[in-house]
């Protein structure tokens, strides 16, 4: 078996790799028959040195191998026809900017696996970057906080190098009395947490947060159970809500009323009530004016958030009174941060807990006949169709 490790050629430019050259010597020191070949590229987190170093091919030879692994979409262009590949596609929200890539897939005969639908038998997925995206979608949210009240000033998570980085970053800073509410428990949420742990911030249950004043900044990390309530008044449970979304209504606001800064880092499902709306920030007892949004739904749960920001210029503000953008600085805005990649800003953390990740769930399945049907869950075309359960993409390439 012959994996490829491919360049990426998205716009802009992603620095991520599915295999690390750690990694990839992993792989060949595990698996006696496989194989690999890295393409050369000017822009990875690694340079093609740091594979060569470790005794990896580097070569522009993809032609060559079984499997392509990539992270970002492969422009339509360089698809390589009859090849099997894994990459964040995209498409499986039938989002229309990327119909044309799965039509191409189709017409090359490609085998697409998608990183999003590797899953295991319980249906979770094994393989993702959300741990990252909330590691540094928090240090985002607290340099915009500084940035808004000109009270400190952080540098660039992209201009640092690793996670410990980051952290001693943030225990430098003074803050004021502040509460930071952070919402998810998944691995954003977990992410994020890690960094307000590693800053040393005090963490309190939701009646504390809620109900008492204190004299040093804190946190609470809250989940779908408490800030959702069903409308019929009868007691729920996360479980429930996830499966009948439709029947709650959001119990968020007690919080929006105490909170200075919010960390968004929950999932966010089809039929789900809004944390808050463009109603609820317009009103006198709303206080949020820092929003870290790292879920990044636009015009959805978080209505402060209208539009994705950049690496390059993080953070936009939002006038509840205008619904509209506005000066972040101003005093009525909410600087709202929401990168859409902040996993990029970390590439080398993020690959090697990424790789780690695939080596452990996937490379197996090439070697052991796919015996728990990793590839087989993954596998959203085949023979140039798209394959059972994927077939409701049907009408977006129609």
């Amino acid at each position: 078996m012959k994996f490829g490790i491919i360049r990426e050629r998205k716009n802009p430019p992603d620095k991520r790799v599915v295999l690390s050259p750690k990694a990839c010597q992993k792989v060949l020191n595990t698996y006696s028959k496989a194989e690999i070949i890295v393409e050369p590229s000017p822009i990875r987190a690694y340079a093609d040195a740091d594979y060569q170093d470790l005794d990896i091919t580097v070569a522009n030879d993809m032609e060559s191998c079984d499997v392509l692994l990539g992270v970002k979409e492969v422009p339509i262009d360089a698809l390589i026809p009859n090849k099997k590949y894994f990459f964040f596609s995209h498409t499986i929200k039938k989002q229309p900017y990327n119909r044309d890539l799965l039509r191409a897939i189709l017409d090359k005969n490609i085998e697409l696996y998608d990183h999003e639908v590797i899953t295991n038998k319980q249906e979770q997925r094994v393989v993702a970057f959300g741990r990252y995206a909330g590691i540094v979608g928090a240090y985002n949210g607290f340099r915009a906080y500084g940035l808004k009240y000109d009270a400190f000033q952080l540098p660039k998570a992209n201009d640092l190098p690793d996670q410990q980085a980051l952290i001693e970053e943030l225990k430098n800073i003074k803050l004021p009395n502040i509460k930071v509410l952070l919402t998810g428990r998944g691995r954003v949420g977990n992410g994020a947490r890690e960094m307000l742990d590693g800053m040393g911030m005090r963490r309190v249950n939701v009646t504390e947060y809620l109900e008492d004043t204190f004299k040093e900044p804190v946190y609470c990390q809250i989940d779908a159970g408490e800030y959702n309530k069903r409308k019929d008044g009868v007691r729920g449970n996360k479980a429930n809500f996830f499966a009948h979304p439709e029947e709650y209504k959001s119990n968020f606001f007690r919080f929006a009323k105490v909170t200075d800064f919010y960390i968004a880092g929950h999932f966010y499902g089809q039929g789900a009530p809004y944390l808050f709306t463009r109603d609820d920030a317009k009103h006198v007892d709303f206080k949020i004016k820092v929003v870290a949004d790292i879920s990044c739904d636009i015009d959805g749960p978080v209505a402060s958030t209208i539009k994705p920001s950049t690496i390059a210029d993080p953070i936009y503000g939002y006038d509840p009174a205008t619904e509209s953008e506005a000066d972040f600085k101003n005093e009525n805005a909410i600087a709202v941060m929401a990168v859409d990649n902040l996993p990029c800003e970390l590439p080398r953390d993020a690959s090697e807990g990424f790789g780690e990740a695939f080596i452990k769930n996937v490379i197996p399945a090439f070697f052991n006949n796919d015996k728990d049907g990793v590839l087989e869950r993954a596998r959203m075309t085949k023979e140039g169709k798209l394959t059972e359960r994927f077939s409701y993409l049907k009408d977006y390439i129609a």
